[in-house]
């Protein structure tokens, strides 16, 4: 089927793993092989102000570029990219026939003068493609206003770029849909992916199911998937399946070749492919560069990892601040414990013991009789969470919440223990029991729910029994906490009681929990 084509990125994309040193006569057998497959378009790399070193593949001309180009190329042709503000396209020679194609990049927050720079390639006669940085970071509004422009603008090509790796089958579709029923009609379909969350063959699967007959599409991929860590879709694997399933005849045994003789050596020196610490990157639609650096902090964990990532806020998203990225990791390097002997000393003291949780919700008075029935009863340890509860008078008390903690750390009562997380640093005793934050959160957005968070602490601490009072839940408009403690509760948004009821499920399949006292939690699980 012509109007589904491969493009081959190996020796632009994969130039991230070598610094783009592939050595002339690999870039010409790279080159030559790709072509030898029928690969219906190969893309030779960039077009750079820089001085030109015939074993790299970083052009400052067109001139320069045809020197590496097979003398026999039959149907494939030939396509280099430029990042619109490194390559002064003044200097762009008039298209000749021998590079026709040239895909130019830019971010979201330069996009006029990337389709300033496009402008200028079409005037000189090449068939551009324009392929936005990072898709992902454009909401439907943008990528709407986006697509007006590059209507205006009418290239031979659009790309969907996956950046950062971070697209699902689900923001693929929706991103598709956007593009087809906006797009000019001729203008050709480009997908770029990435490995981060190891599904750039399934996408691509994906994207060939859903896309219009009619329209023209063009596949990125790379030998064995060569590209800037993770890497991209591997052209072996997409080519066969073309071959399979959509009536294409690549021979697939030259690429082969390569991968064998060139690619798979410079692997086993600078390996690619899936890592978790990439699909934490993915996760939250972060440039990979704040996973690059901190993958140089050789003390940190992926736990470590994914817990200083989460805290990058929409605006530190797309473009690497290494400044913003160290003040992160010296925050949080001075925001951990060392917490073994204390969580040692900790299950010691709950061992074969129930717990009672006391939160400050109203049904804590209430219902204070059938507390302490259940206390008589079962001798539970009692735990108040992110107070001091009046009526107790040993066991402990678990605080989260920083602020809490300040306004009610001279309420300490001699016979009650404080389990602190590691995020409170200030009023801290010897004796409390202070606990990594990051053993407890998940996610970032739990981290305002202190009763998950022991619940957590108390897994970790071999509790298999676990009893809920004052656990009332969100009511809005209500008093949700007892009188002259918290003050009106206003701030929870809609769905926190299935969110929580949810994560209390989940922990109730790993420990009994019962409700000593009644919570629309109970009800929502």
């Amino acid at each position: 089927m012509e109007n589904i084509r491969l493009l081959d990125c190996t020796l632009r994309d994969g130039g991230y793993i070598n610094q783009w040193g592939f050595g002339e006569k690999t870039i010409r057998s790279i080159a030559s092989r790709l072509t030898e497959a029928g690969t219906d378009i190969i893309e030779v790399g960039f077009l750079r102000n820089c001085t030109w070193d015939k074993d790299k593949t970083l052009f400052p001309s067109i001139k320069k570029l045809k020197k590496i180009l097979p003398a026999n190329s039959g149907s494939t042709r030939f396509a280099a990219m430029a990042l619109h503000n490194q390559y002064d396209v003044e200097k762009l020679e008039p298209c000749d026939g021998s590079i026709d194609i040239i895909r130019v990049t830019f971010h979201d927050y330069d996009i006029e003068e990337g389709l300033v720079f496009c402008e200028k390639v079409k005037e000189k006669g090449y068939q551009l493609f324009v392929n936005p940085i990072n898709i992902m970071g454009y909401s439907d509004r943008q990528l709407l206003k986006l697509l007006e422009k590059v209507n205006r603008l009418h290239p031979y090509g659009f790309s969907i770029v996956d950046t950062f790796g971070s697209m699902t089958g689900r923001e693929l579709t929706r991103i598709y849909s956007l593009c087809e029923n906006n797009l000019e009609k001729d203008i050709v379909l480009g997908l770029h992916l990435h490995e981060n969350m190891a599904q750039s063959f399934s996408l691509a699967q994906s994207f060939l199911k859903m896309r219009e007959q009619a329209r023209s599409c063009v596949l990125d991929a790379s030998l064995n998937g060569m590209g800037r860590v993770p890497g991209n879709l591997c052209i072996e694997l997409i080519m066969d399946y073309l071959n399979k399933h959509f009536g294409k005849s690549y021979d697939i045994d030259p690429v082969l070749d390569a991968i064998e003789e060139y690619i798979s050596p410079i692997k086993k020196q600078e390996p690619w492919g899936y890592m978790a610490e990439y699909f934490l990157s993915a996760k939250y639609n972060l440039h990979r560069n704040y996973a690059e650096y901190l993958l140089t902090k050789g003390a940190l964990s992926s736990r470590d990892m994914h817990r200083i990532l989460q805290m990058i806020p929409e605006e530190k998203k797309s473009a690497f601040d290494q400044n913003y990225i160290e003040y992160l990791y010296h925050q949080y390097e001075n925001h951990t414990v060392s917490d073994e002997k204390t969580l040692d000393a900790l299950r010691k003291a709950f061992r074969d013991k129930k717990a009672l949780l006391l939160a400050p919700g109203p049904g804590l008075k209430e219902y204070r009789k059938q507390v302490e029935d259940y206390q008589r009863a079962h001798r539970p340890v009692p735990i108040s969470v992110n107070f001091f509860y009046d009526h107790q008078e040993e066991g402990y008390a678990f605080f989260s919440n920083s602020k809490r903690f300040q306004e009610y750390r001279s309420l300490r009562k001699p016979g009650v223990q404080v389990i602190l997380t590691s995020n409170i640093t200030t009023g801290i005793r010897p004796d409390d029991h202070v606990i990594n934050l990051y053993r407890l959160s998940q996610e970032e957005t739990e981290r305002g729910n202190s009763g998950i968070l022991l619940l957590r602490l108390l897994l970790l601490l071999g509790v298999r029994e676990g009893a809920l009072a004052g656990f009332d839940g969100y009511i809005e408009g209500e008093e949700n906490y007892l009188e002259g403690y918290f003050g009106r509760f206003a701030s929870a948004p809609l769905g926190d009681n299935r969110k929580i009821a949810r994560e209390l499920k989940k922990l109730g399949g790993k420990m009994r929990l019962t409700f000593v006292t009644p919570s629309a939690y109970e009800e929502e699980m």
